[in-house]
């Protein structure tokens, strides 16, 4: 698997081409219309408003979708070219797969615009900085103004003297973007695209005719320490159920755990969700819980509750 790891360290990001089979990725696509009970002939139908607002304001509007355990998000999990991207990234094989959801961002129209947003998932005001990794499974082709991914690779490449430069009050998790360009990144259907959480990103606005898919996707090094969360991860992959806190406000309808499916795991995919050990892991009843560890303050992006 190619990742230019050049180009990773100085952006913040990197787009890895598709190496998922094409039939994968629309069992993925499939689900969310039919999660959604959206037709993707009816326009009508992609507009509506969700039932629970999310606790993070910029994210009302955005699309986000409160799928999490369907068979086909799964098996884009589990597929093997997504785990080397991860290990290239983080230079281990000792990995588990998020826990998230999917996007679908309709085109705005008269009574429905979105106007996209920047920010960061995690706290940058903890010291030392917090080092993650984020990403998403394009499920469509999306082109400048179709609305997927946007960041700031210059504050991203300038962060620590941008820092230093800012009120003590700052928004550690919005930056002021005076004198900074947004730079909207174009993806093709089922291209892997992974951010350093430390890139300002977020979403754009939908100025095509057609809707933007993706299925937001990353890894990090697993903590088998970490009891709790490690139950907890097996435990809402069995249960199928959704994260906690403020980013998740979940399925009203408690779709997936009445009526879903438990999603059948590869020996792979036993490990990436903590179900088996990695070879040669230790536990180490001194390890600080994987949220302490990362500095996330704040709906933790997918791997624990």
């Amino acid at each position: 698997m190619s990742v230019d790891l050049d180009f990773f360290r100085a952006n913040g990001y990197v787009v890895v081409p598709s190496q998922i089979p094409e039939a994968l990725l629309d069992d993925a696509i499939d689900a969310i219309w039919k999660f959604g009970e959206l037709d993707p002939d009816d326009p009508q139908t992609w507009y509506r408003t969700p039932e629970r607002a999310n606790g993070l304001p910029e994210l009302n509007g955005a699309g986000m979708v409160e799928l999490y355990h369907h068979p086909a998000l799964w098996a884009t999990r589990q597929w093997p070219d997504v785990h080397a991207t991860f290990s290239t990234l983080w230079q281990t094989e000792a990995l588990w797969v998020s826990i998230d959801r999917c996007n679908f961002n309709p085109p705005n129209r008269g009574d429905a615009t979105f106007e996209g947003f920047i920010h960061w998932d995690i706290d940058t005001s903890v010291k030392p900085l917090p080092f993650g990794m984020q990403g998403f499974l394009s499920l469509s082709d999306c082109p400048a103004g179709s609305g997927g991914f946007q960041c700031v690779p210059a504050l991203y490449a300038q962060l620590d003297e941008w820092t230093a430069s800012q009120p003590a009050d700052r928004d550690p998790f919005r930056p002021d973007l005076v004198g900074f360009d947004v730079v909207e990144v174009p993806t093709r259907k089922g291209d892997l695209l992974v951010w350093n959480s430390l890139l300002p990103h977020g979403t754009s606005a939908n100025t095509s005719s057609a809707p933007r898919l993706a299925q937001y996707l990353s890894m990090a090094p697993a903590r088998p320490e970490d009891a709790a969360t490690r139950d907890w991860r097996i435990d809402a992959w069995l249960h199928r159920k959704a994260p906690e806190g403020d980013a998740f406000p979940g399925d009203p309808r408690r779709w997936e755990r009445l009526h879903g499916t438990t999603a059948a795991l590869t020996p792979l995919g036993r490990k990436l969700l903590g179900l088996d050990a990695w070879q040669g892991e230790i536990a180490d009843d001194k390890a600080e819980p994987y949220d302490a560890k990362e500095g996330r303050r704040r709906g933790a992006p997918g791997f624990a509750r």
